[in-house]
C-alpha cells in the first residue's frame, strides 16, 4: 500500500492534492491514503478563522472550505491529527474523531483506526507541562488563554493510549517524542536548524508525553511535524522478555507545505489484501474509550490518572477479550466507520463575506451517534451542562481559572509550544501580541509563495523528480546514523556506526533522500530582518526565512 505523509499542512490542501497528483504520475502508481501531521486549518468560515491560534495578519481562509461545502472531494482518503494552529471550534466538535469533510477524517484529541488492516493511531496538539493535568475546560468562544490551551496534550489521552496492547503499525503526532534526535543524523540537524542546539544538548527538545508513548507502542513508523524540517531516526527499542523479538520504530518528521521544503513523502507500507478497503474503527481503542468514560473531565482543576498506589479501585484498562466481544456485539460486529458528515456550520462564501459571524459552541451529530452507539459521553455535552449548571453565558467559569499559570507547577522547559517562542524557532508563527510588531519582517507570508508560483517541475530537473518516485523507498536518505551520533544515544541500535541501514525488503535506507515535490522559484528579495533575529536568520539556509 502506496502512502504518502504531509508535515504542517497550514490549510493548503490544493496544493498538497496537486503534488499528489504529480507525485503518482511520476511514480509507481496511485496513492492509496494520504496522513496529514497536525495543522491541517479545517477552516470552514469567518468563525473559525478567529478561533485559529495565530496573529491575524496569518488568518487566510486557505481551501478547506471548498472541501467542506462539496464544491471539492480529497481525491484520496486523508486522515489527520490536529497541532497548534487549527479551527480549535471546528475539530472540538468531533473529540472521538470524525469526518470533517467528505473522505477527510479527523483522529480526535487521540484515536486508533485501520484502513487495509494496517493500524493507524495518533494524538493530536502539542505538549505543555502546565495544562497537561488539566480536563478539557475550553470551549468557544475562546479567550486569550483558552485559544491556546484547547490544543494543549492532557495526561487522560496520553493514558488511554498507553491501555494499548495490541501492536501498532503507524502512530502520528505533531510534536516530536522528547530525545528522538539522538537516533538519527543529529550533526545534520543541527547544521540546518542551529536554533535547536541547546534544547538538544539539554534533552528538552520534543514531548515527554510523545516520548512515553514511543516507549510503550514500539510502532513500526511515527510521523510528525511542527518543527518545519524533514529528519529521519531508527529507534532500537530493547526487548523487555528474554526470547522476545525487540522491535525497532522508524521515526520522520516532515517539513511544512511550502516551496522547496520538504513536506511530502512517499512510503510503501504492508498491508493485509484481504482487509476493506474502507476505514475501520479499532476494537480495542473502542473498549478502552467506553471503559475509561469515567474518567472525563471537563473542568481546569489538576488532575492524576488511577495508578496502582493503593489509592484506585482500578488503574489497569487494558481491554480483555470479553470486554472487546462485548463491544462488538453491541456494534454489531460491524467496525465499519459510517460516512455520516453533515455540515454543521454555514460555509464561507467569497462573494458574500461575513467578519461578524458569530461563535457558536456546537454538538456535532457525528459524535452523538458514536457516543450513543458506544455508550459513552460526548465532553461537549459534559461542558454545555456545566454552563447550565453554574449559570454562565458565553465563556465556561472554567475557561477563566484555566487562563493563568499558578497551578503551582514549575513553567514548562518544553520549547516546541510556539505560542511562547520567538527567538527559538524563527520559522514559527509568534503568537504574542507584544512581539507581532518585531517579528513582522521577520517572515515571508506562506501564500504569496504558494499562489504566485507553479506547482510543474521545470523541465531540467524533472528526471531529479521522477527518480524520488520511481522506486519505493522506506524513509529518506536522513536515515543514515553518523559515528558522531552513536556516542550521545541513550540507547543501542541495531548495526554498527556508520552502516547503511536496510528495510525489510533490503532497501538502502541511506540512499539520496527524495527531492522536494515543488520547483517553485523563491522570491528574489527578503524583507529585512529586524534586531534580535538577525543573527538566527543568518545561520539559518536560505530557504528558511519562507
Amino acid at each position: 500500500m502506496r502512502v504518502a505523509v504531509a508535515g504542517c499542512c497550514h490549510g493548503e490542501l490544493d496544493k498538497i492534492y496537486e503534488t499528489l497528483a504529480l507525485a503518482e504520475r511520476r511514480g509507481a502508481g496511485p496513492i492509496d491514503l494520504l496522513l496529514c501531521c497536525g495543522d491541517f486549518q479545517a477552516v470552514r468560515n469567518e468563525a473559525d478563522l478567529r478561533c485559529m491560534a495565530v496573529p491575524p495578519k496569518y488568518r487566510h481562509m486557505q481551501t478547506f472550505y471548498r472541501y467542506y461545502s462539496g464544491e471539492k472531494k480529497a481525491p484520496v482518503l486523508t486522515v489527520f491529527i490536529g497541532g497548534n494552529h487549527e479551527a480549535s471550534n471546528h475539530l472540538q466538535e468531533l473529540p472521538y474523531g470524525g469526518w470533517v469533510a467528505p473522505n477527510i477524517y479527523y483522529l480526535g484529541l487521540a484515536g486508533v483506526v485501520k484502513y487495509r488492516g494496517v493500524r493507524i493511531g495518533g494524538i493530536s496538539g502539542i505538549f505543555k507541562s502546565h495544562d497537561y493535568r488539566k480536563g478539557h475546560f475550553e470551549c468557544p468562544p475562546y479567550n486569550s488563554a483558552t485559544i491556546r490551551s484547547i490544543y494543549h496534550v492532557r495526561n487522560v489521552e496520553v493514558y488511554k493510549l498507553k491501555q494499548l496492547k495490541q501492536p501498532m503499525d503507524i502512530f502520528l503526532s505533531h510534536d516530536w517524542p522528547r530525545s528522538i534526535y539522538h537516533y538519527g543524523n543529529k550533526k545534520q540537524l543541527l547544521k540546518t536548524k542551529s536554533f535547536f542546539r541547546q534544547e538538544v544538548e539539554n534533552n528538552t527538545l520534543g514531548s515527554p508525553a510523545a516520548s512515553e508513548l514511543l516507549e510503550h507502542l514500539k510502532p513500526t513508523y511515527w510521523f510528525s511535524a511542527h518543527l518545519h524540517v524533514k529528519f529521519a531516526a531508527l529507534m532500537q527499542h530493547q526487548a523487555k522478555d528474554e526470547g522476545e523479538t525487540a522491535k525497532a520504530t522508524k521515526f520522520l518528521a516532515l517539513d511544512k507545505c511550502l516551496p522547496h521544503r520538504d513536506f511530502l513523502q512517499v512510503i510503501e507500507i504492508d498491508h493485509d489484501p484481504g482487509a476493506p478497503d474502507y476505514l475501520e474503527y479499532d476494537i480495542e481503542w473502542l473498549t478502552i474509550l467506553r471503559a475509561t468514560n469515567n474518567l472525563i473531565n471537563v473542568t481546569a482543576r489538576l488532575w492524576n490518572m488511577p495508578e496502582n498506589n493503593g489509592l484506585h479501585t482500578r488503574w489497569d484498562y487494558s481491554p480483555t477479550e470479553e470486554a472487546m466481544n462485548e463491544v462488538l456485539e453491541i456494534l454489531n460486529r460491524d467496525l465499519k466507520v459510517p460516512s455520516n458528515f453533515s455540515l454543521t456550520a454555514a460555509c464561507y462564501d467569497p462573494s458574500k463575506p461575513q467578519t461578524q459571524m458569530q461563535l457558536v459552541h456546537r454538538i456535532n451529530p457525528q459524535t452523538t451517534e458514536f457516543c450513543a452507539k458506544l455508550g459513552i459521553t460526548d465532553i461537549n455535552v459534559s461542558l454545555q451542562k456545566a454552563k447550565e449548571e453554574h449559570h454562565l453565558s458565553g465563556e465556561c467559569e472554567e475557561q477563566d481559572e484555566g487562563g493563568s499559570n499558578d497551578s503551582g507547577e514549575e513553567p514548562s522547559e518544553y520549547n516546541t509550544d510556539t505560542s511562547a517562542l520567538s527567538s527559538a524557532n524563527p520559522d514559527e508563527i509568534v503568537l504574542e501580541e507584544d512581539e507581532e510588531e518585531e517579528e513582522e519582517d521577520s517572515f515571508v507570508s506562506a501564500h504569496s509563495d504558494m499562489n504566485t508560483t507553479s506547482l510543474e517541475p521545470s523541465s531540467d530537473q524533472a528526471s531529479d523528480f521522477s527518480a524520488s518516485f520511481s522506486d519505493v523507498r522506506t524513509l529518506p536518505g536522513s536515515m543514515f546514523v553518523s559515528s558522531d551520533d552513536t556516542s550521545g544515544s541513550p540507547v543501542g541500535r541495531e548495526g554498527k556506526p556508520g552502516e547503511a541501514v536496510e528495510s525489510e525488503d533490503g532497501t538502502d535506507l541511506t540512499s539520496a533522500p527524495g527531492k522536494r515535490l515543488s520547483d517553485e522559484s523563491v522570491p528574489e528579495q527578503r524583507k529585512k530582518i529586524k534586531r534580535r533575529n538577525q543573527a538566527i536568520y543568518a545561520a539559518v539556509d536560505d530557504d528558511d526565512g519562507a
